[in-house]
């Protein structure tokens, strides 16, 4: 398998965030889909597939429709999308995603959180260039071949697809197929998917590390300590580190 089914494996085992927090993401997501598309997600694609990830995180429908007439809503405040680079103990480069209605809160915050573990901010260009952005897929896996799915999304820069496995609330094994492919694809395949029927439970975007470094039990600690102060934020919305992490 590749890059991104490992990282995917990786991050799997690994969750930082609440169902809380997700929510609180999503939220924002919402605003910035509607203020940049309008409210209706049949002509807003972007929205379309907030819902999308909304639904796949059992956010309720109430929720979700409070979110968009709120950020329907001309007295609500837009979000900003920011990205921070910097490093963390050990020579391991941090890649932050924020959505923030105050910039300067937001890099007060984040700053002062690299200062108290180590770390240090860097300048814009230091850190991202080590990492590929991509977009990713999450389909419904009845009855999809892969080796033909592949085929057919071949042209439109498709570079991994692989099954993934979950679990439900019951226990029970779910099994979907992941689709991984260079950011800029994102909505030829999108429209590819809706076309052909093919059910998406949620897509979304990822910074893959091209190289990772591994580290001692205490240094990884050391690591772990700024990616916790960063999670905790309201205004962090990803966060992606160039640190090894196992899948066991």
């Amino acid at each position: 398998m590749g890059r991104a089914f490992e990282f995917r494996k990786a991050r799997k085992m690994k969750r930082w965030s609440a169902m809380s927090k997700a929510f609180t993401r999503i939220g924002k997501d919402i605003v910035m889909a509607v203020k940049e598309g309008g409210p209706d997600p049949d002509s807003n694609s972007r929205l379309r597939a907030v819902i999308q990830n909304a639904k796949s995180v059992n956010m309720p429908k109430d929720n979700i429709e409070r979110a968009i007439k709120r950020a329907s809503d001309k007295n609500q405040g837009d979000y900003k999308e920011v990205i921070f680079e910097g490093y963390a103990p050990h020579g391991i480069a941090i890649l932050v995603e924020t959505a923030t209605d105050n910039n300067t809160r937001t890099v007060a915050n984040v700053r002062s959180y690299f200062n108290k573990c180590d770390g240090s901010l860097g300048t814009s260009g230091s850190v991202v260039f080590m990492f590929d952005h991509t977009c990713n897929f999450k389909v419904k896996g009845d009855n999809l071949d892969l080796e033909e799915l592949e085929l057919e999304l071949i042209d439109y820069g498709v570079e991994e697809i692989f099954e993934d496995t979950d679990e439900d609330a019951d226990g029970n094994e779910l099994t979907s197929v992941m689709i991984y492919a260079p950011f800029e694809s994102f909505g030829k395949i999108q429209a590819y998917l809706e076309e052909s029927n093919i059910e998406i439970l949620s897509s979304g975007f990822e910074r893959i590390p091209q190289v990772t470094k591994p580290l001692n039990t205490e240094q990884v600690a050391d690591v772990e300590k700024l990616l916790e102060k960063l999670e905790e934020d309201d205004d962090v919305q990803n966060i992606y580190h160039t640190m090894q992490e196992s899948a066991e």
